[in-house]
């Protein structure tokens, strides 16, 4: 049961939040094609791992190539929606 505790985080008695995705296996050798999905909310399974996915953060999907340290995680964390801006100092960002 300890390998599993990450996915149980929000109840055990509820159990993880997974979503239902089309998962096709690919012969060996071959690549498989990309997931495309909307539900950021899905739990990353162990069996995810090695699997591309397109996560819609909004506008655009984004790739996410899933690895063992993704699991237990949300799709919806690795597909930022915002960009990321800074402002330099000395530099009114008002001028």
């Amino acid at each position: 049961m300890l390998f599993t505790r990450p996915l149980l985080a929000r109840s055990v008695w509820k159990g993880p939040h997974i979503v239902p995705l089309p998962i096709a296996r690919t012969k060996a050798g071959e690549r498989p094609p990309p997931i495309k999905t909307m539900a950021r909310s899905a739990t990353i399974l162990p069996n995810f791992v090695g699997l591309i996915f397109q996560v819609h953060n909004g506008k655009i999907y984004n790739d996410v190539v899933i690895t063992e340290d993704m699991v237990g995680h949300k799709l919806g964390e690795f597909s930022m929606y915002a960009s990321i801006t800074t402002v330099k100092s000395g530099v009114s960002p008002i001028a």
